[in-house]
C-alpha cells in the first residue's frame, strides 16, 4: 500500500517504520522536521506533493482539533487520498468526534476507521499495538493490511465510528487512575520509610500491581521525568472520560478524582514531565523527597 502518515511522534514514529518494514511504501509528515528524517533513516519519504494518490492515511496526531486540521484543515491531508481511500485515525477522541469524522470523510468518497491505539512506543516499534477499531466493514478491508502491520491485535467493536473511541476512553480511564494510583503508593511507602526500589520491587510480584505500576515506577526510581508521556495527557484523556460520563449521567468519582489530582500536578509546573511525576505531587503534598526532586 502507499500510506501517507501524520504524526510521528513517540508512538507514530514506530508505527510508520513497521509499515515501512511490512513492505508498504510509507510517506511521513511531522512538524518535527527530525522526526521526519529518522523515517527517511529507516526507509520512508517525506510528504512532498502528492504525484500519486495515496491508499491510506494513518493520523497518530494529540486530539481532536489537531485531527481534524490535519485531515479536513489546513493541512488537507484527507485530498491526498484516492476515491475509496482508508482514513486511519489513531488519536483519543470522544465517540461523537469519530462518528463526525466519518460522515466527512463519507460526504468526500473516502472510508473512515476509529481506530484509537494502546502499547506504548515499544510495542509500536515492533509493529505490536492493540488497535481498538470501529467503522464500515469496506473500511476495515481496505485498511487490513496497514493494521497488521501495526497491530498485534486489531479489536473489532462496531461498524460505524464510536465505538472504537468508547472503547480507548475505558482504557485510559483505567490508566490514569493505575498510574495516579502508582504515585500515591510511592509517596506513601517513601513516607514510611520505604526507598522506591523496595516498594517497585515488592509490589512487582504481589497483589497490587498493575501494567502501568511496572511500567512507570521505575521512572521514579530512577528519578527521570523525561516525558515518554505528559502528566497533561491525562487532563485531556480523563476530561474526555468525564464528558462522555457526564452525557451518560453516570458519575464516575474515582477517574474523576485522578483527574483532578493530574490537574494538580500540572497547576504545580509538572505539567510537560513525565506523567510518572504524578509521585512528585503526591509526595511534596506531604514534605517527601523522591529521586529526582529536591
Amino acid at each position: 500500500m502507499l500510506i501517507d502518515f501524520v504524526g510521528l511522534g513517540s508512538m507514530g514514529l514506530g508505527m510508520a517504520v513497521s509499515l515501512v518494514k511490512a513492505g508498504h511504501t510509507v510517506r511521513g509528515f511531522d512538524p518535527a522536521e527530525a522526526r521526519v528524517e529518522m523515517l527517511v533513516a529507516q526507509g520512508g519519504s517525506p510528504f512532498g506533493e502528492a504525484a500519486q494518490k495515496a491508499d491510506a492515511v494513518v493520523s497518530a496526531v494529540l486530539n481532536a482539533d489537531q485531527t481534524r486540521t490535519v485531515l479536513f484543515g489546513e493541512q488537507a491531508v484527507a485530498e491526498r487520498l484516492r476515491p475509496g481511500g482508508v482514513i486511519i485515525s489513531c488519536a483519543t477522541v470522544s465517540p461523537a468526534f469519530a462518528a463526525e469524522m466519518e460522515a466527512q470523510a463519507e460526504d468526500a468518497g473516502l472510508l473512515y476507521l476509529d481506530a484509537p491505539i494502546s502499547g506504548g512506543a515499544i510495542k509500536a516499534a515492533a509493529g505490536q499495538l492493540s488497535i481498538m477499531a470501529s467503522g464500515r466493514a469496506a473500511a476495515f478491508d481496505v485498511a487490513g493490511p496497514a493494521l497488521e502491520a501495526m497491530a498485534e491485535t486489531v479489536h473489532r467493536l462496531g461498524d460505524h465510528a464510536g465505538p472504537g473511541s468508547a472503547m480507548k476512553s475505558v482504557n485510559q480511564l483505567l490508566a490514569g487512575v493505575h498510574i495516579a494510583a502508582m504515585g500515591e503508593a510511592l509517596a506513601f511507602g517513601a513516607s514510611q520509610g520505604l526507598t522506591p526500589q523496595q516498594v517497585a520491587d515488592v509490589v512487582s510480584v504481589s497483589a497490587g500491581t498493575s501494567w502501568m505500576f511496572e511500567n512507570r515506577a521505575p521512572h521514579v526510581v530512577e528519578g527521570d521525568y523525561t516525558p515518554r508521556s505528559k502528566v497533561d495527557i491525562w487532563l485531556k484523556d480523563l476530561g474526555i472520560v468525564a464528558e462522555i460520563a457526564a452525557a451518560a449521567d453516570l458519575p464516575v468519582p474515582v477517574s474523576s478524582n485522578a483527574l483532578a489530582q493530574f490537574r494538580g500536578a500540572s497547576e504545580a509546573g509538572l505539567g510537560d514531565e513525565d506523567d510518572a511525576a504524578i509521585a512528585k505531587y503526591f509526595a511534596r503534598a506531604g514534605g517527601v523527597t523522591l529521586p529526582g526532586d529536591s
